[in-house]
């Protein structure tokens, strides 16, 4: 319906301006504060949470629904979710998209965009975000307020972002043209052409465990709005999320008069995994993959019949040469070895220190206290559990508390441990599975230890022989392994620049002399998410070439001056 488009015209254009200008700005909420919803609806989204466990997930008729699959066990209470989602056969959910296919490809790209806006809009609603934030917090191990804001309005103005960028990226054509040009003869060929914007057809969207509505919306939001149907794979761990966000967008194609097979879930567990066979499928036109930088290699090297987007991970880093204020930096980098047990695609893992130490001010500060500091600053952190709880969330799975014990054992014989993890309770899960920052000092010879990503909190503070071997290093890692997030502190303008200059060749963003705010954090409408130019992915979330491949343009022209 066009009445979504314009019922939604105002949001658009300012995603538009604010992509334009790239300034701060939401259009969603972000706080689960009491004081802006009240008491009752957090507690409404608490029980319409709880009544989903244990249960069959409804989610209207799905196409080849032969079983039922499911395994998800929350990382706070230990406890199975106990809900069952319907297990389609693959062959089947493909042909339904086919079919679904002409009428959507056929819209005007105004009503699919404003149905797109819509979906936004209904996942958006405070109601949808406290469900969301419960269902996210017992798949995905973020903590409630993360939940609600990371995966909420985040998320959602990302999947926004990409929408102002696929409306760009469409309305640049116009729908016909008139065309005139001489050829030697007594008149001019006089032309008249029509363009057509023709999708490539089915997209397998795969999303991941901690965050998959982070690149989830955007995926999701880049197809559809370009008028491809969409087959949304979710992990093993984190299903709800994604099957929350189908049901509602499925009723709303519905209710706007399309096939909602638009959008269908291929769920899985670990005894029925079909992720390979989506990705194989020949029907598979477009492939937006989240998830580790291995299976993601192995999904451009071996996919290229499709077209593919990958965001993966890499060796996230920071540079520390010198600073005005040691606590304040220390507190900014703690701060991200903490935030969701460093379990983010921006947390940071890698931390260069010269040898011989940093300049703090007018004193030089060895490389044992920087590290003593840094330590410190995590401890403040997490002296108040509640706090902790609320930063660091639970671990999502038992595969990130072996890498801390393996990483703990390994760092301990070359290097030495600086700050050991441990578990903490949080207040109301007493049985979350959790752990505290592992912090090992090490050499650059540790190249093995550190030199790829451990996912997870475990940091390494790199001993360099000077600040040059250790931008040097430090941007090698971003060639071969990729970066999403480098971080340079220094006071020395000649040396932040040269650092800049280097990041940036490498291909990898770089934030400079952050203090004062989560520097995890990547702003939709500001921060371009993920270069495209690194193994830490493939494309940019958040730029025109991340939608105007997902389509093609088509033409027909004829003369118009003929009798």
């Amino acid at each position: 319906m066009s009445s979504w488009f314009e019922k939604h015209a105002a949001t658009l254009d300012k995603a538009l301006d604010a992509c334009a200008r790239r300034y701060s700005w939401t259009a969603y909420p972000e706080s689960p504060s009491s004081r802006v919803h009240g008491t009752e609806l957090p507690a409404c989204g608490r029980r319409e949470f709880e009544a989903l466990l244990g249960e069959r997930f409804g989610i209207g008729l799905l196409p080849g629904h032969d079983g039922w699959v499911g395994g998800e066990v929350s990382p706070f209470s230990r406890e199975a979710l106990g809900i069952r989602y319907p297990r389609l056969d693959v062959d089947t959910a493909f042909a339904a998209a086919r079919r679904a296919w002409p009428a959507w490809r056929d819209a005007t790209v105004r009503e699919r965009l404003g149905i797109c806006l819509e979906m936004l809009a209904r996942a958006g609603d405070p109601l949808a975000l406290f469900v969301n934030a419960h269902a996210t917090m017992h798949t995905a191990g973020q903590s409630y307020i993360m939940a609600f804001a990371g995966c909420g309005a985040n998320a959602l103005d990302r999947g926004l972002e990409a929408l102002a960028y696929a409306w760009k990226a469409m309305r640049d054509l116009p729908e016909s043209a008139d065309w005139e040009r001489g050829f030697g003869g007594p008149e001019n060929a006089r032309l008249e052409k029509r363009y057509r914007i023709m999708p490539r057809g089915p997209a397998v969207v795969i999303t991941c465990a901690t965050f998959p509505q982070w690149n989830g919306y955007p995926a999701v939001m880049a197809n559809l709005a370009t008028g491809n149907p969409v087959i949304l794979k979710p992990h093993p761990n984190a299903i709800l999320p994604v099957a929350l966000f189908v049901r509602s967008a499925r009723e709303l194609l519905v209710e706007a008069g399309f096939d909602p097979n638009l959008l269908t879930m291929v769920a899985d567990d670990r005894d029925h995994q079909v992720t390979q066979q989506l990705l194989r499928h020949p029907d598979t036109a477009i492939i937006d993959f989240t998830g580790s930088a291995r299976f993601g290699s192995w999904i451009e090297d071996n996919c290229r019949r499709a077209q593919v987007y990958t965001e993966t991970a890499g060796c996230n880093s920071v540079l520390l040469e010198s600073t005005d204020d040691l606590a304040a930096t220390a507190q900014a980098i703690a701060h991200s070895l903490c935030q969701a047990s460093a379990q983010m695609c921006t947390s940071v893992q890698n931390i260069y220190i010269p040898a011989a130490g940093i300049r703090s001010g007018r004193e030089t500060v060895s490389f044992d206290a920087v590290c003593a500091a840094l330590r410190d600053a995590v401890d403040a952190h997490l002296c108040d559990p509640a706090k902790a709880a609320v930063l660091c969330g639970a671990l999502v799975n038992d595969a990130v508390a072996q890498t801390v014990e393996a990483m703990r054992e390994q760092g301990a014989r070359r290097g030495h441990i600086v700050r050991d993890s441990g578990p903490y309770a949080p207040p109301d899960f007493p049985a979350a599975r959790t752990a505290t920052p592992l912090m090992l000092a090490v050499d650059l010879a540790a190249l093995d230890l550190y030199g790829e990503e451990r996912f997870g909190p475990v940091s390494f503070l790199i001993r360099a022989p000077s600040r040059e071997a250790a931008l040097a290093d430090a941007t090698a890692r971003v060639r071969e392994r990729g970066a999403i997030t480098s971080h340079v502190y220094s006071t020395d303008a000649g040396f932040l620049e040269h650092a800049v200059d280097a990041y940036q060749v490498a291909g990898a963003s770089v934030a400079c002399n952050l203090v004062g705010m989560p520097i995890n954090f990547a702003a939709a409408y500001s921060d371009f998410h993920v270069t495209g130019l690194t193994p830490a992915g493939n494309a940019c979330l958040t730029d025109l070439a991340f939608v105007t491949n997902r389509f093609r343009i088509v033409q027909a022209k004829w003369r118009s001056d003929a009798g």
